[in-house]
């Protein structure tokens, strides 16, 4: 039931990238955004000038643009959307470029296009990225919608590898459970980990219980894990079933209740505060807005 939900409420665009071309890309100036959230297999990067105010859904991510916005998506099934909000600028500049996962298959697995590739791996939660970066490509970008032919590639190729250099200091945007992006960790013990609070988020997951699996003492897990991934490890099992929540509030008919107790909340209430705390709406309000933005096809 869940999979024809979803199927019903997402539009899934149909670019005009065709099999001939590197990439599609479209310079437009406008005072309004009104496409619905949709989601498409290329890969897309959009760039987006004089935006203040716009409100970006990438994801479970929902976010209030400022003067600069760029962001890197590279998942097929990651649903997206920039809208009007509390923007209010008559001279909205907006770049896309759509690009074929294809278009790198010689390159890819190169040492030369190792932290690009890394990078494309990262935008599977869709990644955002800081003003150092935006600034750093601004000239590449600015002229590309104007270069023709291989040098537009080139050009393209040097955008990106400018970007990858910003790897560490750009936000991942949705969460990956919500995006149902594979778990990566350089770390096989923090991997392990990963991939068990992802298989065992509808359970009760104890501190004790997920140290003893790497060999480790829970003060000393609490430190490694915090130190390997950002966060402590109580809250990042809270965005795990916060991203299953989301998923379900978009993809299923299932009730608020229902959802909590499924993603592994044990309080009604408790969940309805934490779900306020970090995505700035109650449940109920984030699965209506995010059905408002969707069409039927």
């Amino acid at each position: 039931m869940n999979k024809d939900y979803a199927e019903r409420h997402i539009i899934r665009e149909i670019t005009p990238l065709s099999d001939k071309d590197c990439f599609y890309i479209v310079d437009r100036h406008k005072k309004e955004f009104t496409y619905p959230i949709h989601c498409h297999k290329e890969f897309e990067l959009n760039f987006i000038e004089h935006g203040t105010g716009l409100r970006r859904i990438v994801g479970d991510s929902v976010e209030t643009v400022t003067e600069y916005d760029l962001v890197l998506i590279t998942s097929a099934d990651l649903e997206h959307v920039w809208e009007q909000a509390d923007c209010h600028s008559e001279d909205i500049r907006e770049i896309t470029i759509q690009f074929s996962p294809h278009f790198f298959d010689s390159l890819i697995d190169t040492n030369q296009f190792d932290r690009v590739k890394t990078m494309l791996n990262h935008a599977q939660n869709g990644l955002c990225f800081p003003l150092p970066a935006i600034m750093k490509i601004y000239a590449l970008l600015d002229t590309l919608p104007e270069t023709k032919g291989f040098y537009a590639v080139t050009q393209f190729l040097t955008l990106l590898y400018e970007l990858s250099f910003f790897i560490d200091s750009a936000h991942k945007l949705s969460s990956s459970s919500f995006a149902k992006v594979e778990i990566q960790a350089n770390s096989r013990r923090v991997q392990r980990i990963q991939q068990y609070i992802n298989d065992h988020y509808q359970e009760e997951i104890r501190l004790n219980q997920l140290a003893g699996m790497v060999g480790m003492s829970a003060v000393a897990f609490s430190r490694f894990f915090k130190l390997r991934t950002g966060k402590v490890l109580s809250d990042y099992i809270i965005d795990i079933r916060l991203g299953h929540a989301s998923r379900l509030l978009v993809d299923s008919t299932m009730s608020v209740a229902e959802i909590c107790y499924e993603c592994g909340f044990n309080n009604l209430s408790n969940f309805n505060r934490i779900f306020k705390k970090k995505k700035n709406c109650s449940p109920k309000e984030f699965r209506e807005n995010y059905c408002k933005k969707k069409i039927v096809i």
